[in-house]
């Protein structure tokens, strides 16, 4: 990365620039050519803003220092714009779901710093959700996953103050409360412009990675470079239902996998799998949808669609 200009875009609730720039200066020592930049994000604003600054003063890579919703700020603003600047991420969240899929080091801030500052760089899809809420039509992208269902009620559920202090452990906490709020509806849906069929479902998840915290993995196919996206139908009704997904979303697909079981998943009868590059489903009844852990609301209507190789990560 000689003689690049880097561009770091920080959320100030996550951490102190002072913190930043110590580990900055212990991950950049011996790149002496590179020349960094610092644009600080807003309450109103999570990072398209200073994204764009960085750019403006001729960033060629883009790090995303802040949780989820910084890192696909910046993400987003770089995708719409079809801006050459590679991405980097450093992980200050609480999910930290991309930098969790793409193995970029946590609770290391030097070790992320030099990550971003190597030569190895991957391409990375990026979604797109086009979301009809009760005040209009919203579109935004996502780098991991959206949909409603269980993983929505889980953010919205999830105690912030429990989150502090337990991390991913919280979510397992609100889990429970996910499963009672998630009710069947009727979803008309259409993958890939086929002739819309219709689906009984609690549970709509459409994703570019497929790994939660504590290594749970929802959507064991997603990779984040292949030009598709994979989504997860559950449709868990009743008891026994139930049972056998959280088995296969906590064990099959998560505890076994952590401790290096390479024997298949079993099938989820209530769980139904997809490969696509595109999807409109109609909801019966609103339901809160979500993009990379951020809430946007109550939704009648959502449309996804994948941006093939949108940017770069380093």
């Amino acid at each position: 990365m000689a003689g690049s200009h880097v561009g770091i875009v920080w959320n100030p609730s996550k951490t102190s620039k002072e913190e930043l720039e110590a580990a900055w200066d212990e991950a950049a020592a011996g790149h002496d050519d590179v020349r960094v930049s610092w644009f600080e994000t807003s309450e109103d604003d999570p990072g398209r803003r200073a994204t764009q600054q960085a750019l403006d003063a001729g960033a060629e890579v883009v790090l995303a220092a802040g949780g989820d919703g910084t890192v696909r700020a910046v993400a987003e603003h770089l995708a719409d714009t079809g801006a050459d600047a590679a991405l980097g991420i450093v992980p200050l969240g609480t999910g930290n779901l991309l930098a969790r899929n793409l193995e970029v080091p946590l609770g290391d801030l030097s070790g992320a710093f030099a990550r971003a500052l190597g030569d190895g760089a991957t391409s990375l899809d990026v979604g797109w959700a086009e979301v009809t809420l009760a005040t209009g039509v919203e579109r935004h992208a996502f780098v991991v996953m959206a949909g409603f269902g269980i993983d929505a009620h889980m953010i919205s559920e999830t105690d912030d103050d429990l989150k502090d202090k337990a991390g991913w452990l919280a979510y397992v906490e609100s889990l429970g409360r996910a499963f009672s709020a998630s009710e069947v509806i009727e979803l008309r849906i259409s993958i890939d412009d086929a002739e819309p069929t219709t689906e009984q479902a609690h549970t709509l998840i459409v994703g570019n990675c497929g790994t939660l915290q504590g290594g749970v993995t929802l959507l064991p196919d997603a990779q984040p470079d292949d030009g598709e996206l994979d989504a997860l139908i559950l449709s868990a009704d009743g008891v026994p239902g139930w049972m056998d997904t959280l088995k296969n979303m906590v064990w099959d697909n998560g505890l076994k996998r952590m401790l290096g079981s390479s024997d298949q998943a079993e099938s989820c009868e209530s769980a139904t799998h997809r490969r696509l590059t595109s999807l409109a489903v109609d909801l019966s009844e609103p339901r809160l949808v979500e993009v990379d852990g951020d809430e946007l609301g109550e939704a009648t209507r959502l449309v996804v669609t994948v941006q093939p190789g949108a940017i770069t990560v380093r």
